[in-house]
């Protein structure tokens, strides 16, 4: 079995399989070091947190994870609180950034003696209409390898080998770009709420994110083409500031800009995930857009499915799973799609002309309203914002 890619999806993979005997390999380009510092995000769902427990891999996470249940909205209109964790289905995130989790499972997965490859690029997968695949792959030198295995598990995200592999007209792509850009930014500096801050106002969107006790996950709504170089720390801050309307409900607090990364968001599914011995897992399979904190959510629980079939599979010789998986995950996969959308429309303002609110606009507030004074709106929310 080879595993390209050591992200959340890979890595839970590998262990799950490993841990049932089924022989694999993971191939991974980056350094470990890049790897164990490689900023993501860091919201886990309780399904999440489920599926870690399961298999002996949340130590880190209870150790060192927070419990995380409470979202704050700042509007033209007020501010209101959702306390989601006692909504809906009454479950909370655990914040824990994903470069400590996937710090555990590699650590985890080395220890019990799992093989990584790292510096090692996988450039195609080929034999896709045999039963032996084979990955050609590059080391750090650039001198050429081979892998061959059962099946080929592709974790390596949006432009990895296992896309790109892909003969044309195997697969169906949905693509959806929201038309919206964020500025990502991590400072150096203490949470400024003791909850999740989304801010909407005519100059952007904004959101703060804790991560730890020292370090905070800002957002900035900015135009396309915008690039990090536009964006100096004095004008971050005053920025935030100003969305966030600090004057009116408390300052925040400052600190180093400590990375700074330009998103576009978008939407992009693959269907099926299966292309003979090829399936697709994390962001190889489906891109969702981090308005709604699902990406890692999604590897995780693709990979336990996977995990299943192939050991049924392999070691059990029922192929069933395997049939099942695609179908399977994107059921999850376009529930949490249809959330992150609804979440882009909720945060951000359309652009107006002549000073006029667009249509778009009154939708919006309507919708906050909703979620502000209505009970079961606020119990649907909770349900989707804490679930997969």
């Amino acid at each position: 079995m080879v595993i390209l890619g050591a992200g959340p999806a890979g890595l839970v993979l590998g262990n799950l399989l490993h841990a049932a005997g089924v022989g694999c390999v993971v191939l991974e380009r980056a350094t470990p070091a890049q790897l164990r510092t490689r900023q993501r995000a860091g919201f886990l769902a309780a399904n999440t947190v489920r599926i870690l427990e399961r298999h002996g891999l949340a130590g880190g996470l209870h150790r060192h994870g927070r419990t995380h249940a409470t979202c704050e909205f700042r509007t033209e209109d007020g501010r209101f609180r959702l306390d989601y964790g006692h909504l809906g289905r009454g479950e909370p995130h655990t914040v824990y950034p994903q470069h400590l989790l996937v710090t555990d499972l590699l650590t985890q997965y080395q220890d019990a003696g799992g093989t990584v490859l790292f510096g090692t690029e996988a450039v195609t997968v080929q034999g896709l209409d045999g039963t032996r695949p084979t990955v050609t792959v590059r080391d750090a030198d650039g001198r050429p390898g081979r892998w061959q295995g059962r099946y080929v598990a592709g974790c390596d995200g949006r432009h990895g080998a296992a896309r790109r592999s892909l003969p044309p007209g195997s697969v169906r792509r949905h693509h959806l770009d929201h038309g919206v850009s964020w500025l990502g930014l991590l400072a150096e500096a203490p949470p400024s709420l003791d909850a999740v801050g989304y801010a909407v106002h005519e100059r952007g969107f904004a959101g703060h994110m804790a991560r730890t006790p020292d370090v905070t996950r800002y957002y900035l709504q900015c135009e396309r083409g915008s690039t990090p170089d536009d964006w100096p720390d004095d004008r971050i801050w005053d920025e935030l500031a100003l969305r966030m309307r600090a004057a009116d409900h408390g300052p925040l607090r400052r600190g180093p800009v400590l990375d700074r990364t330009v998103v576009h968001l978008e939407s992009d599914v693959l269907e099926p995930l299966r292309h003979g011995p090829l399936l697709l897992a994390g962001d190889a399979a489906s891109l969702i857009s981090p308005s709604a904190a699902k990406g890692a959510n999604l590897a995780v629980l693709e990979a336990e499915v996977l995990a299943r079939a192939l050991v049924d599979d392999l070691r059990h010789g029922a192929p069933e799973g395997i049939a099942r998986y695609s179908d399977r995950c994107l059921h999850h996969i376009w529930r949490a799609q249809e959330f992150s959308r609804w979440m882009v429309r909720l945060l951000h303002v359309a652009p107006g002309s002549d000073g006029v609110p667009p249509f778009h606009d009154h939708l919006r507030r309507s919708r906050l309203a909703s979620l502000r004074t209505s009970r079961s709106c606020q119990h649907w929310f909770a349900e989707q914002y804490a679930g997969v």
